[in-house]
């Protein structure tokens, strides 16, 4: 039986997603996760372990386990793994990206270098360090935007309009950076802090897969929602896109010219841009789908009718089949991440069934379990579910979000310190 690689984290969403997708293709897939390799397949899903920290001991785990029936492809969820993923395809040789442009795709100041010498269009920008002198900022002008170098998800990531919140921000990310999640990481980069201009615009995001260094588009996301800040707390994905055709060609012009600045050869693409008057900036690009459940909010068709998701076209590209034929399904889609609206310890919701019933919706999923504590952003990483919804325009599609997010009532506990 074929098989594929996939690299990722024990509680990723995707996981299953792929899983599914896997079996619905015939193709055996083997995970490769971030666990402890002393215990016998504790979760008894037959995974490779490894340490996201130490590479060379994790590729040689995992060349070790593909000697008697090697994969023929590899792909990651997540930007952690990304990085693992593009050193163990080297050492299989098997297609996908150099370990160094996997590397600049995940660190912030890389790319934005990259991005620079390649002539895209780039905020100014400087670094400082977790134990810099706070007093001896650098200035980069304000509006401005204070994050960490390698977290994902809009996590760190704060806006500042004066020199006071530039302070009070740098003391909030160093306090992130420093917390034991964070430093468990071993991550070099989060003892650095990116200072950048604020860039003014509307945020989207693509969805695309290189082959051999050619990208094709699969979708761009609208981002309805203002993301201003303070904090960039990511809300609804939408498609297909509504900015007009002469923008989504600039904006795709300019994920491919990103990506070939970074070096990225092969495999799903998950890119993030902002749109002005001045053009398109690109703010990542990653060698990996799109995160958490979210991909179940895009679908796509052959001219035979049949429906496949973004994990089956990507497993599909893994093995080397040609998914040109593959286009997005003619049907608007979207997805909201419901946002945690305060730190708290979750209790329950109501009014699910309600928000069902809301024209358009598919599915409404509340994540979160009871008793969890909740920790909005910036120091938050999770939401407390997602919903979805189809409907014959973008628009329908956004208002069925907001009213089925609008019959849910969250239960959130004051959480109390314990000193």
């Amino acid at each position: 039986m074929t098989r594929v690689l996939l690299v990722g984290t024990t509680t990723g969403y995707q996981i299953r997603s792929f899983g599914a997708a896997a079996e619905n293709l015939g193709v055996s897939l083997v995970f490769v996760s971030d666990r402890c390799d002393q215990l016998d397949d504790p979760w008894s899903d037959g995974a490779i372990p490894v340490k996201f920290h130490d590479t060379e001991r994790s590729v040689a785990a995992v060349v070790a386990a593909c000697t008697d029936d090697p994969p023929v492809g590899v792909i990651a969820v997540g930007d952690r793994p990304a990085v693992l993923a593009a050193h163990v395809t080297t050492a299989l040789g098997l297609p996908g990206n150099a370990p160094a442009a996997a590397e600049v795709s995940r660190n912030k100041l890389k790319s934005r270098q990259a991005f620079a010498s390649a002539g895209l269009l780039t905020p100014i920008f400087a670094l400082a360090t977790t134990t810099d002198d706070p007093e001896a900022l650098p200035d980069v002008g304000y509006p401005a935007v204070i994050k960490p170098l390698a977290l994902s998800g809009s996590r760190g990531v704060m806006r500042v309009d004066t020199r006071s919140q530039h302070l009070d921000a740098f003391a909030r990310l160093v306090r992130l950076l420093q917390s034991p999640d964070v430093v468990s990481e071993r991550d070099p980069a989060h003892t650095h802090v990116l200072v950048e201009q604020f860039i003014p615009g509307r945020e989207y995001a693509v969805e695309g897969v290189l082959t051999a260094g050619a990208f094709r588009l699969l979708t761009i996301f609208d981002k309805p929602d203002l993301l201003d800040g303070p904090f960039f707390e990511e809300t609804m994905y939408i498609t297909p896109s509504l900015a007009p055709a002469d923008v989504q060609r600039s904006i795709v012009e300019s994920v491919a010219a990103a990506a070939r600045a970074i070096g990225l050869a092969h495999g799903p693409v998950h890119a993030e841009c902002r749109v002005n008057d001045r053009g398109v900036y690109v703010l990542e690009v990653a060698p990996r789908p799109i995160g958490g459940l979210c991909s179940k909010a895009v679908r796509f068709a052959r001219r035979d009718g049949s429906i496949a998701s973004l994990e089956e076209v990507l497993l599909r590209h893994a093995i080397g089949d040609d998914t040109s034929a593959y286009v997005l399904e003619p049907v608007a889609s979207g997805v909201m991440m419901i946002p945690i609206p305060r730190r708290g310890v979750y209790r329950g919701v109501s009014g699910v069934d309600g928000a069902r019933c809301v024209e358009g919706i598919d599915e409404v999923l509340i994540t979160t379990k009871p008793d969890a504590r909740l920790v909005p952003l910036p120091e938050g990483r999770s939401y407390l579910g997602f919903i979805f919804a189809r409907a014959e325009t973008s628009p329908a599609v956004e208002g069925a979000l907001r009213a089925a997010h609008g019959r849910l009532a969250f239960t959130i506990d004051r959480d109390l310190d314990v000193v």
